[in-house]
C-alpha cells in the first residue's frame, strides 16, 4: 500500500514520505498547512490512490470527542417510553454511531479524516488518545467494547487555531505542507487546466506570487484562490498585456476578488498604487 500523486493531486516528495511512513507505522498523519493548501483534500487523494473508502469527519466548534465515538439519544427515548413503543426496552436502538465507530467497524481499511481538530475545544483530542491509540472503545449504555476490525489509516488536519498537547503529538507522524514553489505550482494548475496558456500562467502566478510578497497582508492568496482566479482570467478573457505590464506590488490586480478576501487587504494594495502614482 503506497500512496503516490494522482491525477487530481500533485503531492510534493516529502508528502508522499510523510504519508507512507505514517502507514507503516500505524499512526495518525497531522497535517498542518496554510489555508488552501490542499490538506483536506490529501485524505480523499490518499483514499484514492490505495483504494480504500473514505470516512470524514468535520470538526467545529461545538463538536466534542465523544461524537466521534457515539451518542445517547436519551430524548429519543424518552419520548418513545411516553408513547409506549416496545423498543424502549432495548438502548441499544437509542445508540448513534459516530465516525470513528463507523471506520472501526468498517468490514474493510479505510481512511478516517478528522478534519480541522484544532476547532474544537483544547480537551478534544486529549479526549481521543486512549480510543486512537488502542483502536478501541467501550460503550457504557450496553456495556459493549468495539474494537477496529481494521485499523483505519487516519490523517487528521490542524490550521494551527489552537495548540495540539504534546500528548497527542507524541502519538501523530507529523508533516507540514510547504506552500508550493513556482515549479509545484504550475505542476497544481496544470492538473486543473491542463490546456490553459502557458504565457498567461506564467503572467498570472507572477502577480500571484508579488501580492503574497506584499509585508502586512492580513491573508496571503492560497492556491485554491489561484485556481479561482485563473479560472476568472480565462472566463473573462483578460488580455495577457494587463498581467505582463502589471506592477503587482503598486496596483490592485484584475479581478482581485478571486485572491483579496478582506477590506484591509484591498485598501493596502489601493494605498500603495496610490503611493506609486504619487512618486511619479
Amino acid at each position: 500500500m503506497n500512496f503516490t500523486s494522482t491525477k487530481e493531486y500533485v503531492a510534493t516528495d516529502e508528502l508522499q514520505l510523510a504519508v507512507n511512513a505514517a502507514i507503516q507505522l500505524e499512526k495518525p498523519l497531522l497535517i498542518k498547512g496554510e489555508p488552501g493548501t490542499g490538506k483536506t483534500m490529501l485524505a480523499e487523494q490518499i483514499a484514492n490512490s490505495v483504494g480504500l473508502p473514505l470516512i470524514q469527519w468535520h470538526v467545529k466548534s461545538t463538536t466534542k470527542a465523544q461524537q466521534g465515538l457515539y451518542e445517547y439519544d436519551a430524548v429519543s427515548r424518552l419520548r418513545d417510553s411516553q408513547l409506549g413503543d416496545e423498543k424502549v426496552h432495548d438502548i441499544s436502538n437509542y445508540i448513534l454511531e459516530g465516525k470513528i465507530w463507523e471506520a472501526f467497524e468498517s468490514e474493510e481499511r479505510v481512511v478516517l479524516l478528522i478534519d480541522e481538530i484544532d476547532k474544537a475545544d483544547i480537551e478534544f483530542p486529549n479526549d481521543l488518545l486512549l480510543e486512537l491509540d488502542k483502536m478501541e472503545f467501550y460503550v457504557y449504555e450496553t456495556k459493549k467494547i468495539v474494537k477496529a476490525k481494521n485499523r483505519p489509516i487516519i490523517v487528521i488536519t490542524s490550521n494551527n487555531e489552537k495548540e495540539l498537547p504534546d500528548a497527542f503529538l507524541r502519538r501523530c507522524f507529523f508533516h507540514y505542507i510547504e506552500f508550493p514553489d513556482t515549479v509545484t505550482m504550475g505542476k497544481i494548475v496544470d492538473v486543473h487546466y491542463p490546456k490553459i496558456k502557458k504565457s498567461l500562467v506564467s503572467q498570472a502566478m507572477d502577480v500571484f506570487f508579488d501580492v503574497r510578497k506584499i509585508p502586512g497582508l492580513k491573508k496571503k492568496p492560497s492556491t485554491s484562490e489561484l485556481i479561482d482566479w485563473l479560472k476568472l482570467l480565462m472566463a473573462d478573457d483578460i488580455p495577457e498585456d494587463i498581467l505582463k505590464n502589471h506592477d503587482n506590488k503598486n496596483a490592485i490586480p484584475p479581478l482581485y476578488g478571486a485572491l483579496l478576501k478582506n477590506e484591509q487587504d484591498v485598501h493596502l494594495l489601493e494605498k500603495l498604487a496610490f503611493m506609486h502614482r504619487a512618486n511619479r
